[in-house]
């Protein structure tokens, strides 16, 4: 695939590394970088970090690196095109048609079609909505109070109770009724015949981060199983990893500093339509490892909802465990009465739904206080202590591990050492006091070649001069000088150099850390300062070379002398008089 290279610096001209990477974590600004908690690894401490001067950004925790492309295409798993075409569209650059191979073709145009497709429903539901067919459906919203804003921000459709109501639709306006399967909007009847898949429903578009439909939920307004229905899975729609109202939320997530996570469409649309907007739902689905990991990054504390069966308590026991894996600062929130959001939020009004919000208790709290319960009998202390073994022996995180055995003993009374000492019984020798520890990686690398490597990545104008000066003849550092030469191809195929695809992540993790390092403190260079920074830069490359190679001929003649070679003493001679006068030459 061949993008034109100017087309490609203009689209990375116009987007601001910050304002991009904003839109799917929380920065802060820490003197001339911003950082974060990275999005591609947990972690405590924020070790992301973004320039804005270079455009680049780097996690020093995982190795992770790049520029506004590579970012896009990591975050948002997007390929090159799919990305160069986003970022295209979104700053108003005019892309020529790409070509690329025939299966990636296929693939992107599948998706785009798929989107396109689903766009074209949300309308018609929405038109549905609006009409006579849709009087019964806006009159159950109307019941429940629902503002007619939040069904337009919404998007909120109906589609009636026929078997056809969508097909014609898609079939009357020449649409693909096989891509209207593959996006599971219609389902194939017998000789080639369809049908729709939602009947009689108010219609749920669900969007993805960038505020795409992916897909549909539907509620039944008659008598009639399921109660709500979901589109099934597609090439754009994973269930376990998408949050239903994150795109429309995570501003305000971001403003309030924590995320609230609710069950059900309804819980959202009426908390939303309440005036608490930094909720997201999980589209009736358990919480996943995916969802947390999204919502990781705008916050790392969030306030879970749940029911207060024992269905609930069990999504409560799951949860805990993935909160306490991936590092989130989570709350639990049981509402009284056995009222869900929904309900809850109608009778009493936002005030006291925000009260309960903020007096809700930490979610390990929650667990040890009601799931594991207060047994006063030797009986109940010892099934106390199964079920907490039981739990503690899931937590992967030794620190968390240990922090929630002290919790335990805490709250329940239960010695500590006990609890330490049946959690690592069959732990391996040395765990107990933290395991193995990591041994540092060893790197010898040159600090001058680093130097040039970071001067060809910043400023590709100059990576042809450093070929045809033959400058890396100069270099020591085999690693270093292949890295360079792969820099020298990479630019000559593509025409632009993609500091992500150079310095990838099977790259030495060291000599990464050292190059984005140094890029992120270095300031930039106008022509005249980079012209200068260059030659001093060759200059010092040459003088070091020149002096290993003054050392080689020193052992070479000391050899030979031993030897008593004449011929190979003149030679070697002939040698160090020509390194001497390309010495010269330097100053």
């Amino acid at each position: 695939m061949y993008v034109d290279k100017s087309k490609i610096e203009e689209i990375k001209n116009r987007v601001d590394i910050v304002d991009l990477v904003s839109e799917y974590l929380t920065l802060k600004k820490a003197g001339r970088n911003f950082t974060g908690l990275c999005p591609f690894h947990q972690e405590k401490t924020p070790s992301f970090s973004v320039n804005r001067d270079k455009q680049i950004f780097y996690c020093f925790g995982c190795g992770e690196g790049g520029n506004v492309i590579t970012f896009l295409m990591k975050i948002a798993d997007k390929t090159f095109p799919e990305a160069i075409e986003y970022l295209a569209e979104k700053t108003g650059v005019v892309l020529p048609p790409m070509s690329s191979g025939k299966e990636g073709r296929q693939k992107d145009s599948l998706k785009d079609g798929i989107i396109n497709l689903n766009l074209k429903a949300a309308q018609q539901f929405s038109r549905n909505l609006a009409s006579p067919a849709g009087t019964a459906a806006r009159k159950y919203l109307q019941n429940r109070g629902i503002a007619e804003e939040i069904i337009k921000q919404f998007r909120l459709g109906y589609v009636p109770d026929t078997w056809r109501s969508l097909t014609d639709y898609i079939e009357n306006n020449g649409f693909s009724m096989k891509l209207a399967e593959q996006a599971g909007l219609v389902i194939a009847g017998k000789e080639g015949s369809f049908y729709d898949r939602f009947r009689g429903r108010l219609i749920f578009p669900i969007e993805n981060v960038f505020g795409e439909i992916v897909a549909f939920g539907g509620r039944i307004l008659e008598k009639g199983e399921p109660k709500y229905l979901n589109s099934p899975e597609s090439p754009v729609y994973i269930k376990g990893k998408n949050l239903y109202g994150l795109n429309k939320a995570k501003e305000e997530i971001r403003k309030r500093g924590f995320a609230l996570i609710v069950e059900g469409y309804f819980d959202l649309i009426s908390l939303w339509n309440a005036g608490i907007c930094n909720v997201v739902a999980t589209l009736g689905t358990a919480l996943t490892r995916e969802h947390i990991e999204l919502l990781r990054r705008y916050t790392v504390d969030v306030v879970a909802l749940f029911d207060p069966d024992e269905a609930g308590i069990k999504a409560l026991d799951r949860s805990l465990e993935l909160f306490l894996s991936t590092q989130m600062r989570a709350r639990a929130l049981i509402l009284p009465g056995g009222d869900d959001p929904d309900d809850y939020v109608r009778k009493f009004g936002k005030e006291k739904m925000e009260e309960l919000i903020s007096r809700s208790q930490p979610l390990s709290d929650y667990y040890i206080e009601n799931v594991l319960g207060r047994g006063k009998t030797f009986e109940d202390k010892r099934d106390m202590i199964k079920t907490a073994m039981e739990f503690i022996d899931k937590i992967s995180d030794k620190k968390e591990k240990d922090l929630f055995i002290k919790r335990i003993a805490e709250k329940t009374g239960i010695n500590e050492e006990l609890l330490i000492k049946e959690t690592y019984k069959n732990a391996p020798q040395g765990e107990q006091k933290g395991g193995k520890t990591k041994q540092p990686v060893n790197i010898n690398n040159d600090v001058v070649e680093l130097h040039l490597i970071q001067l060809m990545l910043e400023y590709p104008q100059k990576i042809i001069q450093v070929e045809n000066e033959n400058i890396l003849d100069y270099f020591l550092q085999p690693e270093l000088q292949n890295l360079a030469k792969k820099i020298i191809d990479a630019y000559k195929l593509l025409g632009f150099i993609d500091i992500g695809v150079i310095l990838s992540a099977n790259e030495n993790a060291s000599l990464r850390e050292r190059i984005f390092q140094s890029m992120m403190k270095a300031l930039p260079a106008d022509d005249t300062m980079l012209e200068k920074i260059f030659t001093d830069n060759v200059r010092q490359i040459k003088r070091k070379c020149y002096k290993e190679q003054h050392r080689q001929i020193k052992l070479k003649l000391s050899k030979a002398q031993e030897n008593g070679n004449e011929d190979l003493l003149n030679k070697l001679l002939y040698e160090k008089e020509n390194i001497l006068m390309k010495e010269k030459e330097l100053n």
